[in-house]
């Protein structure tokens, strides 16, 4: 089942057989010569399609095929392509020339929606596309990963934004047969697996979707033996209520991990990216249960083979279901681990909301999380503190690793073209690698912006048709809709906005002042127009005022044709913007941006980021490739909307308006600019640099560790849950029970100034019960200033002396002015080479009485 080649169930001409395979292969998506291929064998079917290549080979009709498969300068492209993907299938990869050893490694990664192309429409926004550019980045760095996914019928929606700016959602059924995807069979019938909901089974088909190198497993509830509401379980993205949308999450899950035990895989590391996917874990616990394992030990084996991503910023953006609602929806499992319902409960449960919070169940069911950028890191170490009681949000164990994007899917094949002439030869394999990139440097300013300016008319021809279908639609006359042919002027300043329409990233910022506004779009000298695109929820109603609001200031006189709003912004529509713009805006609410990567997009093209310090922004700037918005991320919106609205209005009119047109017919300044961007942003902001982090951050210490915990039939899981289950009975009995600090008498009024820097001794002494001293660390904690921040300082206390009746002596030497109380303090934690992090156990006693 798994290793058979895919191919479209047309027949064609031998010839030319294989496009068949070569359709139905995402590979096609971010290879420039084979959707060109495709894009020859009749344009206007291509682009009726939306770039569908299966679709385009069944509205061929068998002539026109057989005329391709005669035609000398098609074949001629046809075989290059064909053996530009044999190379590319059969070729070394990253992992088998840094890893070759790791063999054993097999990664499942678990998400609720991926975006891939426009072919393929079950994406939403910015974490499916992440999504899909973590799997292609993966099979082309030879990553051993599958993927997990739901299959919906009717996709997210198609927009249309009607004649008063209103946003109208359309839904279509798909029809699978004619999208690159193809059922798994087996003994010649589509595979499928059931799951137990309250009173009946679903039966789930299995597809799949060939990524190169890669296969994504999608879920599919539309099956004929299914009652009429399961089998729309799976018809739409984000649709429905709360019960739909739980689920969905148990389709994902449960569903999830039961499709890869019928496909004959199984994962040593479980990737799950965002709380949606978390009831896997529920699945693979029941498994172990079965298996006589005790509930503890179950629950370490499922944690020393998961990894969590988070993606949300603010608690009320993470999924939440009522425990009537969970047992409600849970109650064959619940019915069927009965003993075990309450601990199951207590790894989601919310305590202070009551509530089961999915996060939380991933929280405490991954050995390994992370957030998806520096900053996000530090917001979700705050925001989680609780889980690991009496620390510094600097010490709770959740990591990050910031996002980046597929750069072949995402940067123009111009550009691709022109740093071919220039970099080296591998800096499409060696895309981390910053010094290639310094290469840059020497492409010509006029072949620069030759480039972006053809892709800034691309852009600009693609809007106005885009607006000019909205007109005809709408009833408009046939004057309006001629009008549109000399919207936007490709000569003047063009800066894009286009996301997810949520309230938070605030579409609308740039028009809080209208007067000023007016007069930088209409300088006949230095003229700026603004082009905006993006969807909001159907449910999230002030997300679609923002649309309206920005339709109705298109709409003004000072303002027609210099501020636009497309509409049903998707992948294909996203590329044209992210290429063809000159400035890429972005100023969200800091720090609700917990990543973001339009703007890496844009960044690859040349085109300058222009952003609030947030998400990848915050460490991406670097005072010379782009722009920041000032803020101090202060939780006074009010405040943080006027700072924002006054930067933007500054900036713009002090700096990148002046540097775009004052420099004569080439703006030299401006081009080093974007080069200074490409230069800095590219080697790092990408998802090869991505993957590269989370295999060797995450997988290979995640699969090397579960292999541990299961060998010699889960001694070590064995070993592990035993010790956290007599540690968490007995901790309450270690106490710091002595403290000799020999500076105590030095009075705490002396600057720090006056004091000499000298050393002295501390001593402490533990009371520990039955707890061995050699399963703790015991350390002083003290903050020091950095010169930007206080940094906590973390000083390891030795042993000294005897274990007398379970009291120990410790001594560590710290800063001789540092006194206790006022300055420092002393803990104890439990250790163990067998923990994942440091506070895998979050038990601390502690004098922090200072704090």
């Amino acid at each position: 089942m798994q290793n058979s080649v895919l191919r479209v169930a047309k027949t064609l001409p031998p010839a030319i057989e294989r496009l068949s395979e070569l359709a139905i292969n995402l590979w096609f998506s971010w290879n420039y010569d084979a959707l060109q291929l495709f894009a020859q064998m009749d344009p206007v079917k291509w682009a009726q399609t939306g770039h569908n290549p299966v679709r385009l080979l069944y509205d061929l009709d068998d002539a026109k095929l057989d005329a391709l498969s005669h035609n000398a300068e098609f074949l001629t492209r046809y075989r290059q392509v064909i053996d530009r993907f044999d190379a590319y299938l059969k070729g070394p990869t990253w992992f088998q020339e840094k890893h070759g050893d790791r063999g054993y490694v097999k990664v499942a990664y678990f998400s609720a929606e991926f975006g891939f192309h426009e072919s393929l429409p079950i994406y939403s926004g910015g974490l499916g596309i992440l999504a899909g550019d973590h799997a292609k980045s993966a099979s082309d760095l030879g990553i051993p990963l599958v993927g997990v996914g739901l299959l919906y019928k009717k996709g997210y929606f198609t927009q249309k934004i009607d004649a008063s700016g209103g946003q109208q959602s359309h839904l279509y059924d798909y029809d699978f047969a004619k999208l690159p995807i193809a059922p798994v069979l087996h003994q010649g019938a589509p595979l499928t697996v059931s799951i137990d909901m309250p009173g009946r089974a679903i039966t789930l088909q299995i597809w799949q979707v060939q990524v190169g190198r890669n296969r994504i497993y999608l879920l599919d509830a539309d099956h004929e033996a299914n009652q009429h509401a399961d089998k729309e379980l799976t018809a739409q993205l984000y649709g429905g209520n709360q019960d739909t949308r739980i689920a969905q999450e148990i389709v994902l899950g449960i569903g999830g991990v039961k499709a890869l035990r019928a496909l004959g895989i199984y994962p040593n590391v479980y990737h799950i990216n965002e709380g949606h996917a978390a009831f896997l874990t529920l699945e693979r616990l029941k498994d172990l249960l079965h298996l006589g394992l005790p509930f503890h030990v179950a629950v370490e084996t499922v944690r020393s083979a998961t990894v969590f991503t988070t993606h949300t910023p603010v608690p009320a953006g993470h999924d939440t279901f009522s425990i009537g609602m969970l047992e409600h929806y849970l109650g064959p499992l619940f019915n069927e681990l009965s003993r075990h319902k309450q601990a199951i409960i207590a790894l989601g449960l919310d305590h202070h909301t009551g509530q089961f919070n999915m996060t939380h169940l991933a929280m405490n069911t991954a050995g390994l999380r992370n957030g998806v950028s520096k900053l996000h890191g530090q917001v979700s170490r705050e925001m989680f503190k609780e889980f690991h009681g009496h620390i510094d949000a600097s010490e709770v164990p959740i990591g990050s690793i910031t996002n980046g994007v597929h750069l072949e899917t995402w940067t123009a094949s111009s550009w691709k073209e022109l740093l071919d002439r220039f970099l080296p030869g591998t800096w499409r394999e060696e895309q981390a690698n910053k010094h290639q990139w310094q290469q840059v440097e020497v492409i010509p300013d006029e072949s620069i912006w030759k480039v972006h300016q053809q892709l800034k008319d691309d852009l600009v021809s693609f809007a106005r048709q885009n607006l000019m279908e909205q007109r005809r639609r709408n009833g408009e006359s046939e004057q309006r809709i001629e009008e549109v042919r000399h919207y936007l002027n490709p000569k003047a300043l063009t800066i894009g906005f286009a996301r997810r329409f949520a309230t938070y990233k605030r579409a609308n910022l740039i028009f809080n002042d209208l007067y000023r506004l007016k007069k930088l779009i209409n300088d006949p000298e230095r003229p700026v127009q603004f082009i905006f695109a993006g969807k909001a929820h159907p449910a999230d109603y002030p997300g679609q005022e923002l649309i309206r609001e920005i339709y109705r200031v298109s709409k003004m006189k000072e303002f027609e044709g210099k501020v636009v709003m497309l509409e049903n912004y998707d992948i294909n529509m996203a590329r044209y913007l992210v290429q063809g713009v000159d400035v890429w805006l972005n100023n969200p609410r800091r720090p609700l941006e917990a990543s973001g990567t339009s703007g890496q997009k844009a960044a690859m093209n040349g085109v300058l980021n222009f952003s609030v310090l947030d998400g990848w922004w915050e460490e991406g700037y670097n005072g010379t490739n782009g722009w920041a918005i000032g803020s101090t991320g202060t939780a006074d919106w009010a405040a943080q909307e006027k700072e924002n609205t006054q930067s933007i209005y500054h900036i713009l009119e002090k700096e990148i308006i002046p540097l775009y047109y004052n420099q004569g017919n080439l703006p030299h300044q401006w081009i080093s600019r974007m080069k200074r961007s490409i230069q800095s942003l590219s080697p790092v902001y990408n998802t090869h640099r991505m993957v590269q982090d989370y295999t060797e951050e995450t997988y290979l210490p995640t699969a090397d560790r579960a292999r541990l915990f299961v060998a010699n039939h889960y001694e070590v899981a064995t070993k592990v849950a035993d010790y956290k289950q007599f540690i968490r009975n007995n901790w309450y009995q270690v106490k710091i029970i002595g403290i000799d600090d020999r500076s105590a008498k030095l009075s705490t009024e002396v600057p720090l100034s006056e004091i000499k820097p000298t050393t002295k001794e501390v001593s402490a002494q533990i009371y520990f019960g039955p707890i061995w001293p050699q399963d703790t660390a015991v350390e002083i904690i003290y903050y020091e200033d950095n010169g930007e921040k206080w940094e906590q300082k973390i000083i390891p206390m030795e042993p000294s002396g005897e274990l007398i009746e379970h009291v120990q002596s410790y001594r560590a030497n710290i800063p001789g002015h540092l006194v206790h109380g006022p300055h420092f303090s002393i803990r104890v934690r439990p250790i163990s080479t067998n923990f994942a992090h440091a506070f895998e156990l979050s038990l601390v006693t502690s004098t922090l009485s200072w704090q």
